[in-house]
């Protein structure tokens, strides 16, 4: 039991190695804890080490040097709220002479060590027109001023939700324009859950890889495929999953799903990937393989004597042995993903790419076992009408559904409580089903076909029958 709780209470705590999100207001960067790296965040740069053993969700304080400090708990008596206050702001007019301090003032009350609270108070002492603010104004204008001079980071444990907002907040083309919201749909509609099979095709740099992953527990398969030569996993891996989540993962090229479908994969021969790859690895050196072997020639020409380098031989060889490892840790991965989709029996399927949905939805439906569910995302509502359309055609899917969310954020305040001004204006759409046998649905398409149509009676003659 001792021993259970000292586990529990190490995950709780920052450690070297670990995936952390930095949070200040409303913006979140995500980083690697490492030993006396210098990390920047929000135009300033500091360590992470003095946050090594220290809780997630601790408050620090950035000091000079780039040390961070345990940020003391609030007391009552820190408060800046002013005791006085004006009517309304009619009278007040912003011409930019109302606060005495200017910038090489605030520099020098930086330079002698006043912390960010203590600038914003001297901000409001010397400020000619802050006692006759509204209370609601004073409190605007001391946020808007502690945003500002406030030097105070609060490192977070990552999840699907803080990553989520992380990359919809700084950099949502990454994600194809996926808000958070619409990513917990898609986990929902999935039927996400630990010790299923599902396989996973996304372009949103990992993310929704790493939430699948999160929400499974590391308990299950996950097949991702790929386009291009390798997986993009940036977003799984800020994640920092422990290494028996990663045990779960599989991997397999998109381009060799129709070979896997005719039964024609050759998991022998060389694939193009790995030869890409080894031949990227090793273009320098099959460069200066063939200018080595042309100086020979020539060389040749001149002396008859050809002197070869053993310790050069070595690490060529040493090179050539290492590309081989790659390349046959990369076929055994391929032969592991094979094994599992030549089942036929996902338990669910999860698209969310910037490629066009419906040739992958089309191939990769094949791999899904009957009465399982699938989620198609895109940022777009055609390619998904167009799908919803080819699935109704030729049968294979049940209670299908085109969706879109719509989600606003609310200020809630005393007295002040209204919508954000600023929200996004969309997130996506999603398109869901349920799949099943390819028998019963061209039976039941069969059974639609053959049914007479039904003749059209006005109510008039129905009643007189």
């Amino acid at each position: 039991m001792a021993e259970c709780v000292n586990d529990s209470d190490a995950e709780g705590r920052i450690s070297y190695g670990d995936y952390v999100v930095l949070k200040r207001g409303d913006v979140f960067k995500s980083v690697q804890v490492e030993n006396k790296k210098k990390v920047v965040f929000e135009k300033q740069w500091f360590f992470l080490d003095n946050a090594v053993g220290q809780l997630y969700g601790t408050r620090f304080e950035i000091e000079a040097g780039g040390s961070l400090k345990l940020k003391a708990a609030k007391h009552s008596g820190d408060s800046l709220d002013s005791k006085e206050a004006g009517q309304d702001n009619r009278h007040i007019v912003d011409d930019g002479r109302s606060q005495k301090l200017s910038r090489d003032d605030i520099e020098t009350l930086k330079e002698q060590g006043l912390k960010g609270q203590e600038i914003v108070q001297q901000l409001i002492d010397n400020s000619t027109t802050f006692k006759d603010k509204t209370e609601f104004a004073q409190e605007k204008y001391i946020k808007k001023k502690k945003k500002k001079y406030e030097s105070d980071i609060t490192i977070l444990k990552p999840s699907t939700r803080l990553l989520a907002m992380m990359y919809h907040g700084r950099e949502p083309g990454k994600i194809c324009h996926l808000r958070y919201d619409t990513l917990a749909q898609i986990l929902t509609l999935g039927n996400i859950h630990a010790g299923s099979k599902i396989i996973v095709f996304e372009t949103c740099a990992g993310l929704v890889l790493g939430s699948v992953m999160e929400r499974m527990g590391g308990y299950g398969s996950v097949i991702q495929m790929y386009p291009g030569g390798g997986p993009t996993r940036a977003g799984m891996e800020s994640f920092g999953f422990p290494s028996h989540f990663h045990e779960t993962l599989h991997e397999f090229p998109l381009c060799k799903v129709n070979a896997l479908l005719a039964g024609t994969l050759d998991l022998s021969e060389k694939d193009a990937d790995s030869q890409a790859t080894g031949s990227g690895n090793g273009r320098s050196e099959s460069s200066q393989e063939t200018s080595g072997v042309s100086e020979e020639k020539n060389s040749e020409h001149q002396s008859m004597e050809v002197s070869v380098d053993p310790q050069e031989e070595m690490r060529r060889a040493e090179r050539e042995r290492l590309r081989e490892q790659r390349m046959e840790e990369k076929r055994k991965k391929l032969a592991s993903a094979a094994a599992l989709l030549e089942g036929r029996n996902a338990d669910g399927l999860v698209i969310a790419s910037r490629f066009h949905p419906c040739p992958v939805l089309m191939g990769l439906l094949k791999f899904v076992a009957p009465s399982r569910p699938f989620v198609v995302y895109c940022q777009y509502r055609e390619p998904l009408i167009e799908c919803y359309t080819k699935l109704r055609e030729q049968g294979g899917a049940i209670s299908l559904r085109l969706t879109d969310s719509w989600l606003r954020h609310y200020q809630v305040l005393p007295n002040r409580t209204h919508p954000v001004l600023l929200m996004s204006g969309g997130g996506g759409y999603l398109l869901s089903g349920t799949t099943v046998a390819a028998d019963a649905a061209k039976a039941r398409n069969q059974h639609k076909s053959e049914e007479p149509v039904a003749s059209f009676v006005p109510e008039s003659v129905s009643k007189v029958l």
